[in-house]
């Protein structure tokens, strides 16, 4: 669109992951039945936290926002990577973009919240246990969360309001399957110096921040479980904790790699973003159940009573 003599982009066009029509077929078929899958395990995950008695304890609170976290993140990104891959024109309106753009931010800032949240309650769990449901009553929970929720829509309408100062003139290739803000700043014709300071600004106070209570709070846990003379006891610890430890990683390792370095739309940044959008929402269920023992047994008392109610 031409306004005068300047030129102003209305849309984006979405390189993808490949133009190759067997690849986006395979890929459709690929990323349709990860997704199906994401929605079903941490909806799953959501009905039997909410089912049964046994799992409302702060844990599994935590666990439930996860767990819901995981499915809306994961409906921010598919859906448009599924209709580009049968999509000629892959195209993106600025505003759809935009709003992909806020939406990822508000997730990953809200999920490293909740990272932490979890660790700290472990922290209270493992270190201070006969004071543990005082000091994760109801109340306190529910603040966190809410702490969590609201810094999440603190941060992604920060970026969200700088990004809509930006003018794009051209061009208008991304070079991913969806729209993140280092790679559309990168096309901005405006002076984009004050958003990019704000995304590394947000990626260095959430992601080293959170980083730094998670670390604290494992500090005091390792420190506790060497302190206890029975090995079954540390050893419980340690598989309490070892889910959370891996998610951990999971998240910040491929998360703040990606918003840590300059977009240049390399083959390893569509990697990453794969990671953290598409395939991290699938595994957290997954690696908060196999090794859960809790979640297994409430899990078999749900199908059971629902057994009982068909019959």
């Amino acid at each position: 669109m031409e306004i005068g003599n300047i030129t102003t982009v209305t849309a984006f066009v979405l390189l993808g992951l490949s133009n190759n029509p067997q690849i986006q077929a395979i890929l459709f078929v690929l990323f349709l039945v990860i997704y199906l899958l994401t929605l079903t395990e941490n909806l799953l995950m959501l009905l039997v936290i909410r089912a049964d008695s046994h799992l409302h304890t702060p844990m599994y609170f935590f666990l439930s926002h996860l767990s819901f976290l995981g499915a809306f993140y994961s409906s921010v990104f598919v859906p448009k990577l599924l209709e580009n891959l049968l999509s000629k024109s892959k195209t993106i309106a600025l505003l759809e973009c935009f709003t992909q753009i806020s939406l990822v931010i508000f997730s990953g800032a809200t999920e490293a919240c909740l990272l932490s949240v979890m660790a700290y309650d472990r922290f209270q769990a493992v270190c201070h246990p006969l004071l543990y449901m005082v000091a994760m009553n109801r109340k306190v929970c529910v603040g966190l969360v809410g702490v969590s929720w609201a810094i999440g829509m603190g941060a992604s309408l920060a970026n969200t309001l700088l990004l809509a100062q930006q003018h794009f003139c051209g061009p208008n290739l991304i070079s991913s399957f969806v729209c993140e803000l280092p790679p559309v700043l990168l096309l901005a014709c405006s002076d984009s110096y004050i958003s990019n300071v704000a995304i590394l600004i947000t990626t260095v106070v959430l992601g080293f921040g959170t980083l730094a209570l998670l670390l604290g709070s494992y500090t005091h846990i390792i420190m506790t479980a060497m302190g206890i003379n029975s090995t079954s006891g540390r050893s419980k610890i340690f598989s309490t904790c070892s889910s959370h430890v891996l998610v951990v990683i999971i998240f910040y390792g491929s998360g703040m790699f990606r918003y840590m370095t300059p977009a240049s739309g390399s083959v390893l940044e569509q990697v990453l973003s794969l990671q953290y959008s598409v395939v991290t929402p699938l595994l957290n269920p997954l690696i908060y159940s196999l090794e859960n023992q809790e979640v297994k047994a409430a899990l078999k008392r749900v199908l059971a009573r629902k057994s009982r109610l068909t019959f």
